[in-house]
């Protein structure tokens, strides 16, 4: 199975893209990654937020490969712990999914069209994260994941 991420907007802090990077190294020994960047929406003050997340939304959805389980990071969502995570990984590769696609939204979340597609809304935690923070605690909690699932001593 495939994992694939979506995200609106692209890392702006060397920081964080760099710690995020190490992680998508790691995680591609275990399985196929992917990663694809929408355009984030400008944001004037008196513009609804509606009608950013709308465009934002349709070009994630536009992205998606047919045929995906898509996950929707939204802090409304369900919360697992780390083992969680890993069976629920493992419950869609069960499947015989041939794509996982795990979505960010930008600065104003993800689009309802989005949430409406998703199979599952994950929630990082109750916190609201930047999205570029977001990035990087779900590329470590997925590499967690498979060593879970691999029995390796990176999880304690």
């Amino acid at each position: 199975m495939r994992i694939a991420l979506l995200t609106v907007g692209q890392a702006k802090d060397a920081a964080l893209r760099q710690a995020a990077d190490g992680y998508v190294k790691r995680l591609s020994r275990y399985t196929p990654f992917s990663e694809q960047h929408v355009l984030e929406e400008k944001a004037p003050k008196k513009r609804p937020v509606a009608k950013i997340l709308e465009p934002e939304g349709e070009r994630l959805i536009r992205t998606i490969p047919d045929h995906a389980y898509v996950v929707a990071l939204d802090v409304g969502g369900q919360s697992v712990d780390s083992e969680g995570l890993s069976r629920k990984i493992e419950e869609v590769a069960a499947r015989s999914v041939s794509t996982l696609v795990f979505t960010i939204g930008g600065p104003f979340g993800l689009s309802d069209a989005i949430l409406k597609r998703a199979d599952w809304r994950f929630s990082l935690s109750r916190m609201t994260y930047p999205h570029e923070m977001a990035r990087l605690i779900l590329l470590e909690q997925l590499y967690r994941a498979f060593t879970i699932m691999r029995g390796e001593k990176y999880h304690k």
